[in-house]
C-alpha cells in the first residue's frame, strides 16, 4: 500500500477520533479515559496476533524501545490532546496538531540525517495555512491568555511528545520490529503510562455509562484504532525513510 493511500485512509479515520474524544470527557478524568481507550485497543490487537500467530516477544532492549514508544505515541501524547480539548475547540487542536508536519521531518533530519526536500517545507506551509484560516477566531482567543491559553500550551505539547513518538516508531522499524506486535505492546505501556498519572494525580478511578461515552470505546471503535495506528506508523515510515542512492 503506498504512502499516498495510507494517508488517505489516516486522515478519513484520524479526522473523526478528535470528535470521540470530545464524547470521552465529563465524568472520567482525561488520564482515565486514555487508560481505557489504549488498554482496550492494546488487548484487541494482542489477540489478533495470537490469531494470526504473530510473535509476540521482544527482547528486554526492545522492549525499552517499545515503552518509550507507548509513553510519548500512545500516553503523554493522548493526555495533552484530551486535556487540550477541555479548554478550546477539538477543531483548533486539530489545526494546532497539524504542525506536526515540521515537527517529523525537523526530527528525522536531527535524529537519522534525513534530508529536509524545499517541496515538503512548502506541501507543510501551504496545508498549515489553509487549516489555520478556518479557526482565526479561536486562536485570536488564545493569544488573550485565559483558559484558551492553556488548551493550545497542551496542544502543542503533545504534539511535540507525538513527534518524538514517531521518531521511535522509525527507530523500531529499522530494528526489525513488526508493526502489529510493537503497537499491541506500545499501546499496553502508553495505557499503564496514563494509568500511572492517574494514580500520581490522585485522580479517582470511575467509568461513564452514558451510551456516548461507550460508543466511544466500542469494538468498532477498538478496531479501528488498531488498524489505523498501523497505518500511521506505516506512512511515517514510507514517507521518511532513506531513499536508495
Amino acid at each position: 500500500m503506498g504512502t499516498t493511500t495510507l494517508f488517505i485512509i489516516c486522515s478519513a479515520i484520524w479526522g473523526s477520533t478528535w470528535l470521540a474524544i470530545k464524547y470521552q470527557l465529563g465524568v472520567v478524568a482525561p488520564e482515565l479515559s486514555v487508560a481505557y481507550r489504549f488498554g482496550l485497543a492494546a488487548i484487541v490487537l494482542f489477540a489478533w496476533c495470537m490469531v494470526t500467530r504473530r510473535s509476540l516477544r521482544f527482547s528486554a532492549r526492545a522492549h525499552g524501545y517499545l515503552a518509550a514508544l507507548g509513553v510519548m505515541l500512545f500516553g503523554l501524547n493522548y493526555i495533552g490532546i484530551y486535556w487540550a480539548e477541555r479548554f478550546v475547540t477539538s477543531g483548533l487542536v486539530a489545526v494546532l496538531f497539524s504542525t506536526i508536519v515540521f515537527i517529523n521531518p525537523a526530527g528525522m533530519r536531527l535524529a537519522f540525517g534525513t534530508p529536509l526536500s524545499t517541496r515538503t517545507l512548502i506541501a507543510a506551509t501551504i496545508g498549515v495555512a489553509g487549516i489555520t484560516l478556518l479557526f482565526l477566531p479561536e486562536l485570536d482567543q488564545a493569544t488573550h491568555g485565559g483558559s484558551a491559553g492553556y488548551g493550545v500550551a497542551f496542544a502543542l505539547g503533545a504534539t511535540v511528545i507525538a513527534g518524538g513518538g514517531n521518531l521511535i516508531a522509525i527507530r523500531n522499524q529499522k530494528a526489525g520490529i513488526q508493526t502489529f506486535p510493537g503497537t499491541a505492546w506500545g499501546m499496553t505501556y502508553g495505557a499503564l503510562s496514563a494509568a500511572l498519572v492517574s494514580g500520581v494525580r490522585g485522580v479517582p478511578w470511575a467509568f461513564d455509562t452514558n451510551p456516548a461515552y461507550l460508543l466511544s470505546l466500542a469494538a468498532g471503535h477498538w478496531v479501528r484504532q488498531k488498524q489505523c495506528a498501523r497505518m500511521t506508523l506505516a506512512a511515517v515510515q514510507l514517507a521518511y525513510a532513506p531513499r536508495p542512492s
